[in-house]
Formats: C-alpha cells, sequence, structure tokens
C-alpha cells in the first residue's frame, strides 16, 4: 500500500467510522496549519459522504504562543463569544465535530501557570453546553493525530531530521490499524473484540477494583449502576461513533467519594502544552489529598484546583500492557496514544453515560450517585507490565482482573 493510499484510508476511517458523518450532516474541524493538506482530504470525503457543509477552523502553534506571551493573565480570564456560539450551533443542528491534532508537545514550555489555569478555567466555563454534549454523547465527535514536525523531532529524537516525519506517519498508520486490507473492516472487527470484553467486565459487576504496582496500592469503588463503555458510542439518533482513534480501553466511572491509597504515572501527562511527569496522587475518600511530580507539580496542582471536581476522579479504563501502542516501544507525549498503550486515569469530570440512566440526572443527582462533574477531564497513564488488579465483588469475594499488566480472563 502506497502512502497516498494510506493517507485516503485515514480520511475515510476518520469520516465514516470516527465521526460516522450522515446525509445532511454538518461536520466542524479544528485543527491547526500543520494538517491543511491531509484535512482537505478529510473535507472531500466529508461531501462524498453526504456532508452537506464543512467548515475548518485553523490554530497557528507559533500564533498560539505569541498570545500566551504576550497577553495578561486578565485577557485570559474571558473567553472568545464566538467559539461558544459556533459550538452550540453545531450541537442544535445536530452535527458532528472532529479535532486533528499536529501539536508540539511543548508548545506552552516556560508559559507561566497562571496563564494557563486561567484560560483553562474560563474555557470551562464558557464551554459548558459543549461539554455537556461530548460527555454525554449528544453529538458524534473523534479525535485523531497527524505528525508535525516538531511532534515527530519529540518522538524520534534519535533519526535524521528528514526521516521523522515518516516515521511518525508509519506509526500512526500501525496504531489506526491502516496497511494491510480496509482501515474500516479493521475497526469494525477491532470494537467487535472491544465490546465482547466490555460485555465481560458488565458481567463481573465488580463493587471495586484494587490496583497494585510500583508506587501505586489504589482501591476504586464502583457505583451500582455502572457500566463498562468501549471505544465507540452512539448518538440520541443511533448513530455510531469513535471518539478516539485510536483506541484501545474498557472504561467506566468510579464511585466519586470511594477512592483511597495512592496511584503512581507511569508516562508522562502532557496538559496544556506542558509536560507532568513522574508523579503521585493520594486519595481520601474520593478527594485528591497530595500531588507529587518530579517534572511540573505547580501545573500539577493548578490542575487539581481548576474546580471542585477537579479534586476528584471521572474514568478508570483498562488496557493491556501488551497492546499495539505499547507494543510499539514509543513514548508519544500525546495522551490520545499514550493512554491507549496503558490502563490509566482521569482527573475531573465522569462519562453519565457510564451509569444506568445517568445522562437524565441534575448535577446534584449525579453528585448523589458518586457521578464526578468537572471542567476538566485529563487521563494519565498508570499501567505497566508490574500492575496486577484484582475486582472485588459486594460479598467481598477476589478476582483477578489484571496479572502482570495483562487480562487476567
Amino acid at each position: 500500500m502506497t502512502f497516498e493510499e494510506k493517507l485516503a484510508q485515514f480520511a475515510e476511517l476518520a469520516v465514516k467510522v470516527g465521526t460516522n458523518i450522515q446525509q445532511g450532516q454538518t461536520l466542524l474541524i479544528n485543527t491547526t496549519v500543520d494538517t491543511i493538506e491531509f484535512t482537505r482530504l478529510v473535507v472531500k470525503e466529508a461531501y462524498k459522504a453526504g456532508a452537506a457543509r464543512v467548515t475548518v477552523n485553523y490554530s497557528d502553534d507559533v500564533v498560539a504562543r505569541q498570545l500566551f506571551e504576550n497577553a495578561s493573565v486578565e485577557e485570559f480570564e474571558k473567553f472568545p463569544r464566538w467559539i461558544t456560539e459556533q459550538r452550540d450551533e453545531l450541537i442544535e443542528r445536530g452535527g458532528a465535530l472532529l479535532w486533528i491534532d499536529a501539536a508540539d508537545p511543548d508548545l506552552m514550555a516556560g508559559i507561566p501557570v497562571e496563564k494557563i489555569s486561567a484560560n483553562q478555567k474560563a474555557s470551562g466555563k464558557a464551554l459548558e453546553n459543549y461539554r455537556d454534549a461530548v460527555m454525554n454523547d449528544k453529538i458524534a465527535w473523534s479525535i485523531i493525530a497527524i505528525p508535525s514536525k516538531k511532534w515527530a523531532a519529540k518522538v524520534f529524537p534519535e533519526l535524521p531530521e528528514e526521516e521523522q516525519v515518516p516515521a511518525m506517519w508509519e506509526a500512526i498508520f500501525k496504531t489506526v490499524r491502516i496497511g494491510e486490507g480496509s482501515a474500516v473492516e479493521n475497526w469494525q472487527a477491532h470494537l467487535k473484540n472491544l465490546h465482547v470484553r466490555g460485555d465481560l467486565m458488565n458481567e463481573k459487576h465488580f463493587a471495586k477494583l484494587h490496583y497494585t504496582a510500583p508506587g501505586t496500592d489504589l482501591i476504586v469503588g464502583l457505583p451500582d449502576k455502572h457500566i463498562w463503555a468501549t471505544g465507540s458510542s452512539k448518538t440520541p439518533q443511533g448513530t455510531e461513533f469513535v471518539a478516539n482513534m485510536p483506541t484501545e480501553e474498557v472504561f467506566t466511572l468510579p464511585s466519586k467519594y470511594d477512592v483511597n491509597g495512592y496511584v503512581s504515572s507511569t508516562k508522562p501527562l502532557v496538559y496544556q502544552g506542558n509536560i507532568i511527569d513522574n508523579f503521585k496522587l493520594t486519595f481520601e475518600n474520593g478527594v485528591i489529598v497530595k500531588a507529587e511530580a518530579q517534572q511540573g507539580e505547580e501545573l500539577l496542582n493548578e490542575l487539581i484546583k481548576a474546580d471542585e471536581g477537579s479534586k476528584y476522579i471521572g474514568e478508570i479504563a483498562l488496557v493491556p500492557h501488551e497492546s499495539p501502542i505499547s507494543a510499539s516501544g514509543l513514548l508519544y507525549y500525546n495522551t490520545l496514544f499514550d493512554e491507549n498503550a496503558s490502563n490509566h486515569i482521569a482527573i475531573g469530570a465522569a462519562y453519565p453515560t457510564c451509569y444506568e440512566g445517568g445522562s437524565e440526572l441534575s448535577e446534584e443527582e449525579m453528585d448523589k450517585a458518586g457521578i464526578n462533574v468537572s471542567i476538566t477531564h485529563e487521563d494519565f497513564m498508570v499501567g505497566s507490565a508490574e500492575m496486577d488488579i484484582d475486582g472485588i465483588h459486594a460479598d467481598g469475594t477476589v478476582e483477578a482482573v489484571f496479572r502482570k499488566g495483562a487480562w487476567a480472563f
């Protein structure tokens, strides 16, 4: 398969599986100027699939960096109204949203934490309606990524400059199952396998999970009505979409006030263009009471203080260590990829769809049910080949779920 053929399959995959564009639907694409050629392929595929209108918002990392270097903290406390209105209109029209990421992992290195925090809080508040739509699967949305020069250099520093981007392309193609046969058919089979694993976890219906590994001893309670979900979701209209491409996870929500112990990261977290690495979180009754990091500790603590819900976690996800991304041996410095190489946990908001009837609950009812609400949702990686996970049933009996980073059943 030629490079051009792989690119064409990737564009088709983003449209037919990621967002699953329907006849007459609108599509909004958010991306950077580094992706223009590929984005044009996606736009062409979207119209072939029947899209009524495709709109592309291009950003520029250089311009974004200049804004953070020069604007005041007060400026970041304001959020552009047009962005909110554009997302709200997309939701009203039943449109779909696609992110094509090519960001530099070090984009905001050295930017004052106060500016990053102010921007996070302002955007979180302004985009509350959009966040609700995404967390409750009210619209189809998907995130994919393609190489930029700076990102490829970060992942492949040992290669000559001219080989870094091609190597990055090939690595990404492998993670999204492009290279042999039809990528769309490959994904249909992959999603079927994930559903089988999710069904098994739902049948087990554990009351708690106990994680143990070097630097980790954590017990996570699960709500009685929790649901294990997988890579694909459905809108209220029944349209199936895949939010993250790649995806290897089976995930659910924890009981907000029933998380105790400590957990250590096993891969860096890239947050707002900065790297937080080698960190450890300690929990008491769900609350993060201590956060330590060898790199980015100040930013980590700002993340945890973003709002009341940022002190809790909202997602736990199971990914075997022998997953294709982990087997590649690469560190992507991008959560979309790194989270699919490892068991991971998310600081902040839970997906109400992982709770029976959760999408119909008010915030007060969600809190009572143990469903966390927050303006944040940041995944961090905790899995390794040394991690064991035990499932604890309501009667106290224990069953192995993971052994040495692999499924035990």
